[in-house]
């Protein structure tokens, strides 16, 4: 606390060279990416940060989906490569354990679905039988058809906690509970934000606020909040399931300590963030039919989320019209995978200019 007043306090005084508004873990990221080239950076959040759609997230590294739109598959390729360096730097500066697992993914399909997914992803070969990877399924009716991919899955909550303290680490300022009400203009560029308690004062500000990204600048920025259901549940031993598994009605995540994630839920429901017993339900016992031991779990809790989604299902990345106004949100199902690539290119477009990825399918004019 003793950081957040002091930014406060001396707001007045004291510039920076970027502002980031949002501290999930795409505006954590990139303030880190920001702070690499020598930029003096503050994150600007509404509440506690992290605690938004990086908390609530799952953590699956899926970047060869079905349900990837085809514009972003290379950007989705390229951040799931980056990830292991990506943690390995959060681990190092932040002193957090980050649970980065590579045991892969179960992933059951149609026959059909095995086909499309062929035409844009190489499938891995089966390391084992089914009933040698994943004992557990061994009592259900196992679907007609899955296959196995080589994808990771990491603990979202220890991945933000790590980022947190990194980016404090390297001097990042944050100032959290602080609801930023607009972008400062001068002579048509950006001069910083005004906030519902001051403002601050930066040539450069980065919206990176998520489902609440187009509330408060002139920009429209149409991200929605896409509202998320899941629950965790813990046996008794460890490494019940060992493979993320995806089926069409319910996925498992496991976790190192012996958690298991079960979601999850894709609904309208604007800003609410109230669980429903029976959605709960629902999915609880999708679990069971598919792993029957789970039936033994202690069920640990459940929540829900709100996931930035956009009309395209795409990500909204770049500069917009206005000279040191940028925008990193809208990654939907991809908050937690798109973070190394997503700091990597927004970093180059804020400082050179040149990201060595092509982003304009995600630039804010398309809309």
């Amino acid at each position: 606390m003793r950081q957040v007043r002091a930014v406060f306090y001396n707001a007045k005084v004291k510039t920076w060279d970027v502002i980031v508004v949002g501290g999930g873990i795409i505006g954590l990221s990139l303030s880190i990416g920001l702070h690499k080239r020598g930029l003096r950076v503050l994150v600007v959040e509404r509440g506690e940060p992290g605690r938004e759609a990086s908390h609530a997230a799952a953590g699956m590294l899926a970047d060869c989906t079905i349900e990837t739109p085809a514009a972003l598959q290379v950007l989705a390729a390229a951040s799931a490569r980056m990830y292991p360096e990506f943690v390995h730097e959060l681990q190092d500066e932040s002193g957090v354990k980050v649970d980065l697992r590579d045991d892969g993914t179960l992933l059951f399909v149609s026959p059909e679905q095995v086909s499309e997914l062929s035409e844009f992803c190489a499938q891995d070969p089966l390391p084992a039988t089914l009933a040698d990877l994943e004992p557990a399924l061994a009592e259900m009716k196992v679907p007609a058809a899955f296959v196995y991919l080589k994808e990771r899955s990491v603990d979202p909550r220890a991945l933000v906690t790590a980022a947190l303290r990194a980016a404090k680490h390297r001097g990042v300022d944050i100032s959290s509970g602080t609801t930023v009400t607009g972008v400062l203009l001068a002579g048509g560029r950006v001069t910083g934000i005004s906030t519902d308690r001051t403002h601050y004062s930066a040539p450069c500000v980065v919206n990176c606020a998520g489902a609440w990204a187009g509330s408060f600048s002139k920009h429209h920025f149409p991200t929605r909040p896409v509202k998320g259901q899941m629950l965790a549940v813990a046996c008794a031993r460890h490494e019940v399931v060992r493979h993320v598994i995806r089926t069409p009605e319910v996925y498992l995540v496991p976790r190192s300590d012996g958690r298991i994630l079960i979601g999850s839920t894709l609904e309208e429901a604007g800003y609410d963030k109230r669980t429903d017993a029976d959605t709960i339900h629902r999915m609880h016992q999708a679990a069971i039919r598919l792993v029957p031991a789970l039936g033994q779990a202690r069920v640990l809790e459940d929540w829900a989320g709100l996931r930035p989604g956009t009309p395209d299902n795409l990500p909204i990345l770049g500069a917009t019209s206005t000279p040191g106004y940028f925008v990193a949100t809208g990654h939907f199902r991809d908050g937690i995978l798109l973070p190394p690539v997503t700091a990597h290119v927004m970093a180059q477009v804020i400082t050179d200019g040149q990201p060595d990825y092509d982003i304009s399918a995600f630039s804010p004019a398309r809309f």
